[in-house]
């Protein structure tokens, strides 16, 4: 580093952000790492409510070096950060949301990380005030993760400590043409691109805040803008990830966040019309990325919505939205010996739907909490048991009982036939229903 290079930039875009700013402002004036290792730059995007203003009084008072641009909205996040981002000088550049703001600590611990780790995205332990944020990836502090192996891909949002020579080493930027989930891509991207991730997970790092007055992005927008952002995101996946496995894994994110709440409660209020709609531009994603090991990645009422979108199937579709919405719980089936569970959704096994089997299979993490269920280890046992009977009753045959009847050998027979009768797969007529 240069005697004049900071650490890390911190890029505010703000719009409309008071009074929320004052405390987002004081956090970083709060910082532990010292003001010379630190820059600001903060876009005021055409704020009418004092916000451009609250900015210039923090830069003319901050003891660290602060940037302020004032123009005309642009609408969306995009636009701010990335006009920050053009002009950070920093090792590292963090994005700071005008609303939220950074515990004390949070800079010096970020960017130690990195240096010490040698990765170029760091992710620091989120708290909710007011509202709900990620939780999965905060179970401990991981010096170097990757995407595949994590839980990472479910925190996508832009709030994290990103070196500054990979995003230009590959031009990442912003998408301006995304009304919502532009961070996603953005993030998703970073992560795809970059020598490793690490996770700050002992110490709060961010505090995402609930706006009462409803002005958060995300809140807004139409469905339309949703299933850009899915396409978007689907198609850097794509891109930068070969068919398989760990395409797979990245997939389930766009799936299961952005894809499937459309087709949740929210779709039983939806007049006709819009179904329809949502069901066309379902249609092409569910055609391009949808498979059966991403099927397999969820749960089975997850699973059997979206097979339902992909089959083109509004008709059964209603039903099962209906009855998850409801927070049913679907009769169990055990078979082949409790090593098969099938969830009981709506048109199970009826002949009229045709929806596959599989897709009311239970995988085993949602398996498990069914009573009687066994691993397929236990099938295997069971096999090997009753291939071993034949063996058993020989032996038995040849060493009658103390009356000199072979009564070992009759139970052993009768337990192998009615094993074999309790496995019998059942016929066509008597699963369908």
């Amino acid at each position: 580093m240069s005697e004049t290079q900071p650490d890390v930039t911190v890029i505010i875009g703000a719009y409309d952000a008071m009074p929320y700013l004052v405390d987002c402002l004081a956090s970083v004036e709060a910082q532990t790492i010292g003001p010379e290792r630190i820059e600001v730059i903060a876009v005021d995007d055409g704020s009418t409510d004092g916000t451009g203003e609250c900015l210039e009084e923090f830069a003319a008072r901050a003891a660290m070096p602060v940037k302020v641009i004032r123009q005309e909205n642009s609408g969306g996040p995009s636009g701010p950060r990335n006009i920050g981002l053009g002009m950070a000088t920093g090792r590292y550049v963090f994005f700071l949301d005008a609303d939220d703001r950074l515990g004390a600590e949070a800079l010096e611990r970020l960017v130690a990380m990195a240096d010490e780790a040698g990765t170029d995205v760091v992710l620091g332990r989120v708290e909710g005030v007011n509202r709900n944020a990620p939780k999965s990836m905060w179970r401990r502090t991981v010096k170097r993760a990757d995407v595949f192996s994590s839980n990472i891909k479910f925190t996508l949002s832009a709030q994290k400590l990103f070196r500054r020579s990979l995003l230009e080493r590959h031009g990442i930027r912003f998408d301006e043409s995304l009304y919502t989930g532009e961070d996603a891509l953005f993030t998703m991207e970073a992560y795809l691109r970059a020598d490793g991730v690490s996770v700050v997970a002992d110490y709060t790092c961010y505090y995402l805040v609930g706006r009462t007055d409803g002005k958060h992005v995300t809140q807004g927008g139409d469905h339309t803008h949703r299933f850009d952002s899915a396409r978007a995101l689907m198609r850097l996946i794509a891109d930068l990830v070969p068919e398989g496995e760990k395409r797979e894994k990245l997939m389930v994110r766009p799936f299961r966040v952005t894809l499937l709440p459309q087709f949740g409660p929210r779709y039983l209020e939806d007049g006709e019309e819009v179904r329809r709609h949502k069901l066309e531009l379902a249609g092409p994603l569910m055609d391009a990325y949808w498979t059966e090991g991403l099927a397999r990645r969820l749960k089975v009422h997850e699973r059997l919505r979206l097979h339902l979108v992909a089959a083109r199937r509004p008709d059964l579709l209603l039903d099962v939205v209906e009855f998850v919405a409801a927070e049913k719980e679907p009769p169990v089936r055990l078979e082949k010996g409790g090593t098969r569970v099938y969830f009981a959704y709506p048109h199970f096994r009826k002949r009229r739907a045709r929806v596959p089997d599989a897709v009311y299979l239970a995988e085993p993490p949602e398996a498990r909490g069914v009573p009687g269920y066994r691993e397929e280890s236990g099938e295997a046992d069971a096999k090997a048991k009753a291939k071993a009977a034949p063996a058993a009753a020989a032996a038995a045959e040849a060493k009658p009982s103390a009356k000199g009847k072979p009564s070992l050998l009759r139970r052993a027979v009768r337990k192998a036939r009615k094993w074999g009768r309790s496995r019998r797969p059942q016929t066509a007529g008597e699963r369908s229903s």
